[in-house]
């Protein structure tokens, strides 16, 4: 047996949200010891590359925020400022560095959350990690998971954030609905995940982390 969900994400919505205990469970249960796990990669799909033996890898968290929508359960994403530096227009998961005042990873998810679309650290019920990514921009990223209030507002209270949307849970842990696509990148064809929703190109490391999250969730369900 689980224990209860954080009453202040499901207060007022336990109804609906009973509707979708046996998913979560699953989830959950999917989830359990996911962080132990070797890395993935931003290279996974390119094996003939192979990371410098000296890259140094900064240490960064992402929260993936799961939601109840009007497709019942919804990922938060949000899509980066054509201004970032790193990653400028892309689809993303609220996260970033690990600030040396944060007390864990998932400190470091939450807070970055809060500062970037108001979403109060205590209104999210975290309910496990997925394996760490590495990224070709030498972070080492480690994705938490977790349950947000179906009555959270996003807004965007950051430059480095243009946009907030969400993406059905559904159609993000389907397999039938990835790509593999490649570009010329330090004279190399360098291949990779996306997951096309809408408008929205999901593609690098928001993609692999979520192609994981679907592995996983394949594994769950197998015999």
């Amino acid at each position: 047996m689980h224990p209860p969900l954080a009453a202040s994400v499901w207060v007022g919505h336990e109804h609906n949200m009973e509707r979708y205990r046996s998913k979560i469970d699953t989830l959950k249960d999917a989830l359990v010891g996911m962080e132990h796990r070797p890395p993935s990669s931003d290279f996974d799909l390119n094996k003939d590359y192979l990371t410098p033996k000296n890259m140094k890898f900064r240490n960064a968290a992402v929260l993936i925020p799961i939601t109840l929508g009007p497709s019942g359960l919804e990922v938060i994403f949000t899509k980066r400022s054509q201004s970032m530096r790193n990653h400028p227009g892309q689809i993303s998961f609220p996260g970033g560095k690990q600030d040396p005042t944060d007390t864990s990873f998932i400190h470091t998810a939450l807070r970055e959350a809060e500062e970037e679309i108001g979403l109060r650290q205590s209104d999210v019920s975290v309910i496990g990690a997925l394996p760490k990514h590495k990224t070709v921009t030498s972070f080492l990223v480690h994705p938490v998971v977790g349950l947000v209030p179906p009555s959270f507002v996003p807004r965007v209270l950051t430059n480095e954030v243009s946009e907030v949307f969400t993406a059905p849970l559904s159609h993000l842990i389907n397999p039938g609905n990835y790509l593999i696509e490649g570009r010329f990148w330090q004279g190399h064809k360098r291949h990779y995940f996306t997951i096309p929703y809408g408008p929205y190109y999901i593609w690098g490391a928001t993609a692999r982390m979520l192609r994981m999250l679907t592995e996983i969730m394949e594994k769950s369900h197998a015999p």
